[in-house]
């Protein structure tokens, strides 16, 4: 069946780092992102800045991911959230909040031992369409 084939989801307005994985996969009506850390859309960069700035640059490339897919941060259902370090969790929930104008979705929020490329947040998320 043809609805049931997911296709790979790329935009270059977004930050990617080019590793073996797809920005995001569509599926039956809904989009699942790869994680999004703090990098800077223009050069696929980094941006190693305090958790505040991390995690602004990490939730505004899966905004512009959702977007140019159709999608948008009101339609999320389900977030991951991965941090360096848990003592950043209330900075994090801080910028976190203001990503939303509407029922937050669910979300898991954990610390882990280590994120690619020194970032102290990573995000993945499924949306529908």
């Amino acid at each position: 069946m043809e609805g049931t084939k997911k296709k790979a989801f790329y935009t270059d307005k977004a930050a990617f780092t080019g590793g073996p994985y797809s920005q995001a996969i569509i599926h039956e009506g809904l989009i699942y992102v790869s994680g999004q850390i703090a990098l800077d859309p223009e050069t696929n960069a980094p941006v190693l800045g305090t958790i505040e700035e991390q995690s602004a640059l990490a939730l505004e490339n899966l905004k512009i991911i959702l977007e140019e897919a159709g999608s948008s941060m009101d339609k999320l259902i389900r977030v991951n959230v991965y941090l360096a370090s848990i003592d950043d969790y209330p900075k994090f929930n801080e910028v976190y909040e203001n990503f939303f104008t509407t029922d937050l979705p669910a979300r898991t929020c954990l610390a882990v031992s280590g994120i690619p490329l020194g970032a102290k947040v990573e995000i993945d998320a499924i949306a529908f369409i």
